[in-house]
Formats: C-alpha cells, sequence, structure tokens
C-alpha cells in the first residue's frame, strides 16, 4: 500500500502510482492549474487564450495518460504541452495578422459627399447658362485637363481666343455661382 501514496512532493508533479486518469489529472490539475496559466499568459500574452492552452494541455494528457512511460513526469509533460501549445497560438496569429485584409481607405463623410454633389450640380448649372464657346473652353479646360495648345486645336481657334473665352467664362461664372449662393 506504500507504493500507492504519494511518491514525492506535490510541487515535483509526483503521482501516486496506480491511479487513473481521472484520479491523476485531477490531482495535478488542482495543484499545477494556475502556475501554468501564469507560464502560458506569459507566453501568449492573452489570459482567455493561455486559460484554453492549459485545459487543451491537460486534456491531451488525459487521453495520452496510458502511453506515459514515467507518470512522475507527467507535469514536464505538461509544462512542455504548455510551451508548444503557446507556440501553436502565437504562430497562427502571426498567420492571421500578416494575411488579414487591410483596412478601408478613409471614406469621405455622407454629408461631404451630399455637399460636393450639391456643388457639382452648381457648377453644373451654372456652366449651362454661359455662350457655347467660353462653356467649351472651361470644360475642356478644367474637366479635360487639357492645355490651351490643346484646346485651341480641338475647337478649331486661336490660342489667343482659348486665353479669352476662359478668362470670360471663369469671370461669368463666378457671378452665375454668387448668384447661386
Amino acid at each position: 500500500m506504500t507504493t500507492e501514496t504519494l511518491v514525492a512532493d506535490r510541487s515535483l508533479g509526483a503521482v501516486p502510482v496506480g491511479w487513473d486518469a481521472d484520479m491523476a489529472v485531477t490531482a495535478l490539475y488542482s495543484a499545477h492549474y494556475r502556475s501554468l496559466v501564469r507560464l502560458a499568459v506569459l507566453l501568449v500574452r492573452d489570459s482567455a487564450t493561455a486559460e484554453e492552452v492549459v485545459q487543451d494541455a491537460f486534456v491531451a494528457l488525459h487521453g495520452a495518460w496510458r502511453r506515459l512511460r514515467d507518470t512522475d513526469k507527467a507535469l514536464a509533460y505538461l509544462r512542455q504541452s504548455v510551451v508548444n501549445r503557446s507556440r501553436s497560438v502565437l504562430r497562427h496569429r502571426a498567420v492571421v495578422e500578416k494575411y488579414a485584409p487591410k483596412g478601408l481607405p478613409d471614406a469621405p463623410s455622407a454629408e461631404n459627399g451630399a455637399i460636393g454633389e450639391l456643388e457639382r450640380s452648381a457648377v453644373i448649372e451654372a456652366l449651362r447658362g454661359l455662350p457655347a464657346r467660353q462653356r467649351e473652353a472651361l470644360v475642356l479646360r478644367y474637366y479635360g485637363d487639357l492645355s490651351e495648345a490643346e484646346i485651341a486645336g480641338a475647337m478649331g481657334i486661336s490660342k489667343g481666343a482659348v486665353k479669352s473665352h476662359t478668362a470670360r467664362g471663369m469671370a461669368a461664372l463666378r457671378t452665375l455661382l454668387e448668384q447661386l449662393s
């Protein structure tokens, strides 16, 4: 009967000879759970994940109890299991972070879009009130982003006429927009 008593001190992780997996894991759990969780927290930097890692290590120990050659080394088995499982958690986190979708760029607010739409519609309305040549010159210059020479070629007029139509169109557009607001 002396062989069925605790062979070594509980802090060393020894279990009584002849105990089944349930009794041994229960004894180890009550004696070492907290210290193993502290170890896992230091490794994974998250207490909830650390508790899961330790729980999984105890479940694995319970399943592997018959295969343990030396039951006195059950605590060492648990510690190694916690370290390995913590490494797996960290590897998984690294992969998730590496392939996580990038955040969307900051989109303008709905109000900003509405104001922009109102401004565009006001400009378009004011453009409709301009004479055809001034409207064409302004649209080609500011919406088409063409140079004066390109505008002259597109409209079939001189560069001086483009400058004149653009300047008069801008003045008229400014006046019309001031009236609308």
